[in-house]
């Protein structure tokens, strides 16, 4: 099916991805915004999966501080190249992550990095929780497994929805970076300052 230059170029802007890629996913989708839409994010995971092996010796720390001087952000992303670092589209990504931290307040970049006794006391917790409910034992462990993933997607950066658009998680919109700019890109750490904590 051919499409228009006008449904290639609303694409292109609400994804930020290359005209030609753009151009592919409308004729897949018969014209589709929205399947195209979630065409390109599958795509794009895909892309950054492959990409994920690859070092991150380049990149860049950002700052963010909120408007009322009450929350403040550090965040250091880092990527393959020094191009990449310096690219306007990268520097936007690092706005974005500063702003969703200040706003969500995560703990940890990723599950990976969540010590274990902070599982085990959380399952702790939830186990006596459900006990405590009269569920049986065999039931508790599914329950459980639901409990700790809400646990990630609450105290880990890259598993929580995006503030701006709850419908992706930030690992998402990473990917969609990853994706359009070509290289790995990853969160390697942040700070929060909260005045008065």
């Amino acid at each position: 099916m051919a499409v228009s230059m006008a449904k290639v170029k609303e694409l292109r802007e609400k994804t930020g991805i290359g005209i030609m890629e753009c151009k592919s996913a409308l004729e897949e989708t018969n014209g589709d915004i929205e399947k195209a839409i979630e065409l390109l994010r599958k795509k794009g995971m895909a892309k950054a999966a492959k990409k994920s092996g690859r070092e991150t010796k380049q990149g860049r720390i950002g700052s963010y501080i909120h408007f009322n001087g009450s929350v403040g952000v550090l965040v250091e992303i880092s990527c393959e190249t020094d191009f990449v670092a310096k690219n306007e589209r990268f520097l936007e990504l690092i706005d974005e992550i500063g702003m969703h931290i200040a706003a969500t307040a995560p703990e940890y970049v990723s599950p990976e990095d969540v010590p274990q006794e902070v599982i085990e006391k959380e399952k702790e917790i939830y186990r006596e929780q459900l006990k405590s409910q009269g569920k049986p034992d065999h039931i508790i462990d599914k329950i459980l497994e639901g409990k700790i993933k809400s646990f990630y997607e609450e105290k880990c950066l890259m598993e929580q929805p995006y503030a701006k658009d709850p419908k992706i998680k930030i690992k998402e919109l990473i990917a969609q970076f990853i994706h359009e700019l070509g290289e790995n890109i990853k969160v390697k750490r942040f700070t929060r300052y909260q005045l008065g904590e």
